[in-house]
């Protein structure tokens, strides 16, 4: 009997300056994989890894085809097939590499699609109208009104993330995000961060950013998935090209339910998970639920050995 393995993607936010150096020294088919971006999107990102600034990495159009690069490089290493994989997710820009991975469309068509996307976010909100926060110690029961009430008075808040059950990620209008930060605070939530990123992802605010989007999804040539993929709009999977289309529009103005999506890769009784991408993010987040489950990030360079066996 084969081993249920699971993958999860991760997106903004997990990048960081140096990352996945060993990768960049040790491989040739990494390095190729970021040559192979170059050529499609003119960008170097290799480079910006290695010297470009936390804010030259920070920003949406730069981070997002980044990101969808880093972890397109990694699962080349891996050497799996999609339909040996359990089931897989992405963290909200980490779907576009869960379909690659699934071989539902090619790295290109994705980094084309990414590009637009994070093109058509940053142009939605202007620079520094936008707010994005993390908010520690609060359920979505106890945040949710807090959202709304600063929501009715004309300054939009809003769930954006919810991580785990007590870690939850609002966007918003930055006059509403900081009301939040303060309100939350009162309210009783151990921390209120703000996060430096440039746009308000996954808020009303990115309606505009969706309808331009939804007519460049409409050129792709969408395959069904080799795999289960559970979508962060709906926490279900589908093979109608169709609804993944629609999902991966709506997911742009719409929460990301990782903890909900979770759960469903704990019901799975996975032996192993693996984060496809840089940072640790989402390992540190699902570590907790899935204690029979043995969970690994492919940030460290030894974790390649492990899924190579595995």
């Amino acid at each position: 009997m084969s081993k249920a393995l699971g993958f999860v993607f991760p997106g903004q936010g997990s990048q960081y300056h140096g990352m996945l150096n060993e990768y960049f020294l040790n491989s040739d088919i990494f390095c190729a994989a970021f040559e192979e971006a170059k050529d499609i999107s003119g960008i170097d990102f290799k480079s910006l890894i290695q010297d470009g600034s936390a804010d030259d990495l920070s920003a949406t159009e730069i981070t997002q085809p980044l990101l969808l690069t880093s972890n397109y490089a990694l699962w080349m290493l891996c050497n799996k097939n999609p339909e040996d994989i359990e089931v897989m997710a992405g963290h909200s820009l980490g779907e576009y590499s869960a379909y690659v991975a699934a071989g539902s469309i090619t790295f290109e068509e994705a980094l084309n699609l990414v590009m637009l996307r994070a093109k058509y976010m940053q142009e939605a909100v202007k620079e520094g109208e936008g707010g994005i926060a993390a908010i520690l110690g609060l359920t979505k029961e106890e945040l949710d009104p807090i959202c709304e009430a600063i929501s009715i008075k004309g300054t939009l808040v809003s769930m954006a993330n919810l991580n785990s059950d007590k870690q939850i990620v609002i966007s918003g209008t930055r006059a509403g995000v900081d009301e939040a930060i303060v309100v939350s605070k009162e309210k009783g939530a151990k921390r209120a961060i703000p996060l430096a990123m440039s746009v308000p992802s996954h808020c009303e605010l990115m309606k505009p950013a969706s309808v331009r989007f939804s007519e460049e999804l409409k050129k792709i040539n969408f395959k069904a998935p080799k795999t289960t993929i559970l979508q962060n709009f709906s926490v279900t999977h589908s093979d109608d090209v169709d609804v993944i289309k629609n999902n991966l529009v709506s997911q742009l103005y719409s929460p990301v339910r990782w903890d909900e999506t979770m759960n469903k890769f704990h019901d799975k009784n996975l032996e192993s998970l693996y984060e496809c991408g840089p940072s640790k993010v989402l390992t540190g987040l699902v570590k907790r639920k899935f204690i029979d489950t043995k969970v690994y990030s492919l940030d460290d360079y030894e974790t390649l050995k492990i899924i190579q066996g595995a």
